[in-house]
């Protein structure tokens, strides 16, 4: 597991494993946390930073978020969507006013880029008006084309379509090397 810095605690919930992270804890959303996660996006949405997202949608697919919680309370989230197998998307990452500069959004980033890898995808794309937020992270900034996942399977239909003044931004993702087969033992 990639290790996060500034992690105090690790421990295991019936949720699974949670990381402690200076007063707020990252987990993956459980559906009773839709109506929290769609109020965050809502929120963001009305500062012009995201684009709507439906709270039925955000309810099917609460298990591909993960969440970011200080007590009880959801203040941060971020959405693993998978465009292709091997094109994932960030969706909807948000951190909620009073938890923004605290590095949760960077802890969000990581998990779901960790969630991706292992889950065998080889490019995490995001589509964002904040390219250098994604860019210090490690992500390009990529022309849409090189990603017809997305337009395919969203932009086509999206009503801000050619409109939406969004970056493409992408990461390459690594296996790490324990989980390659050295390439010696394929002609045995």
């Amino acid at each position: 597991m990639k290790t996060l810095t500034a992690v105090s605690t690790m421990a295991v919930s019936r949720r699974g494993p949670v990381v402690a992270l200076s007063g707020s804890s990252i987990r993956r959303a459980e559906p009773s946390d839709a109506s929290a996660i769609h109020a965050l996006i809502a929120s963001h949405q009305d500062e012009g930073r995201l684009l709507p997202r439906d709270a039925d949608e955000v309810f099917l697919h609460s298990h591909r978020f993960v969440v970011a919680v200080d007590g009880d309370r959801v203040v941060a989230c971020a959405d693993l969507a998978p465009l292709s197998r091997t094109v994932a998307e960030i969706r909807s990452l948000v951190v909620g006013a009073d938890a923004r500069s605290t590095g949760i959004g960077r802890r969000l980033v990581d998990e779901i880029a960790r969630r991706a890898t292992a889950a065998g995808f080889e490019k995490l794309c995001a589509f964002t008006h904040a390219p250098s937020y994604f860019v210090q992270l490690g992500f390009s900034i990529v022309p849409h084309v090189w990603l017809p996942e997305k337009i395919e399977t969203d932009c086509r239909t999206c009503s801000h379509f050619r409109q939406c003044g969004q970056y493409a931004v992408m990461l390459a993702l690594t296996r790490p090397r324990q989980a390659c087969v050295p390439l010696g033992s394929l002609h045995g």
